[in-house]
């Protein structure tokens, strides 16, 4: 790539980071599609500030022939999109060649989630993990925490431990963006931070004792990061279903996500209460976890309705005129 695509992209990542507070995974998101539509461009004879509205679209054939799936093909021209229309406000470009392109959507698939059974079995398997007391305690508290909140995998490894002081019953959560939003934590979440926190503050004074810097996180690690990161709880989440016998391939943090959502909506929950507490920007995200209440729907009908079993279509319901 030439000097000045590398300029455009890292100026506009920084505007992205400065003025919207893009996490970082967006962010190297942005870089990742944006690199690859330069390279294209530029096997085409094209730079950023040459390529038409044609050669956009052309781009976005080459994804769907490349066997891209559609939400990949709409996050790149998500990324396209963004980045001209910055490069107008800056005046960069006399147009936005990007403004008129539709993109192709993105398919509402029902989310993978867990029942509340396989849930417990989850987190039997979290106390009865690790090499010592302190793992356990330490994985029970990230499960409990990750389904009494629907949390996002990267705000619970990225938990600060301010927020989790002096037993709270409430928890403030960093969410993309910047966003802040307030959720509540069940008895045996608050049950489970307590226990760990015991644990961690006797580890981290310890440490402080041999002239060690004291971990802002709830969750520290030794690690560039400075807390557990997320692909590490990703192959504990693994371990978990594993050894509770849950289907390995039903299993991520953000099924646990799912099933928070959908066990909410399925006790009676509203999805604007969902919407808040999941950190949705829009109801229109929060109306996939919907499917739950079809289920709920039809079992009410069945259990309910005087019509719905064989032995009342065979019983006729008798009327005033009939005791007559």
């Amino acid at each position: 790539m030439s000097a000045d695509t590398d300029r455009w992209i890292s100026t506009f990542i920084e505007a992205q980071a400065a003025e919207l507070g893009a996490a970082q995974n967006t962010l190297l998101a942005y870089g990742r599609d944006l690199k690859d539509f330069a390279e294209w461009a530029t096997r085409r004879g094209r730079t950023f500030d040459t390529v038409k509205q044609d050669d956009i679209e052309a781009y976005l054939v080459f994804c769907d022939d490349q066997g891209l799936a559609k939400s990949t093909r709409a996050r790149r021209l998500s990324s396209i999109k963004q980045m001209y229309r910055f490069a107008f406000e800056e005046s960069w470009r006399a147009e936005n060649p990007a403004i008129q392109i539709s993109g192709p959507g993105q398919d509402k698939r029902l989310p993978k989630t867990l029942d509340i059974a396989e849930v417990d079995r989850l987190l039997e398997a979290a106390r009865a993990s690790g090499r010592n007391e302190a793992d356990a305690a330490r994985n029970t508290c990230l499960m409990e925490l990750l389904y009494a909140t629907g949390m996002r995998v990267t705000e619970l490894v990225g938990l600060p431990v301010s927020a989790t002081r002096g037993d709270p019953r409430m928890l403030l959560i960093l969410g993309k963006g910047g966003k802040e939003r307030i959720v509540p934590l069940s008895p045996p979440a608050r049950a489970a931070l307590a226990d760990w926190l015991k644990i961690r503050d006797a580890h981290e004074d310890a440490g402080r004792a041999k002239g060690k810097p004291a971990s802002r996180f709830l969750f520290p690690s030794r690690g560039a990061a400075g807390h557990l990161t997320r692909h590490r709880f990703y192959l504990m989440i693994k371990e978990f279903a594993l050894a509770g016998g849950v289907n390995p391939d039903k299993v991520t943090p953000h099924t646990l996500r799912h099933a928070f959502a959908t066990h909410l909506l399925a006790g009676g929950a509203d999805l604007r209460s969902i919407q808040a507490l999941l950190g949705h920007a829009d109801v229109a995200t929060t109306e996939i976890y919907t499917h739950v209440l079809d289920a709920r729907l039809t079992e009410l009908v069945l259990d309910h309705h005087p019509l719905a079993g064989d032995s009342a279509r065979k019983t006729p319901v008798k009327t005033p005129t009939d005791e007559q």
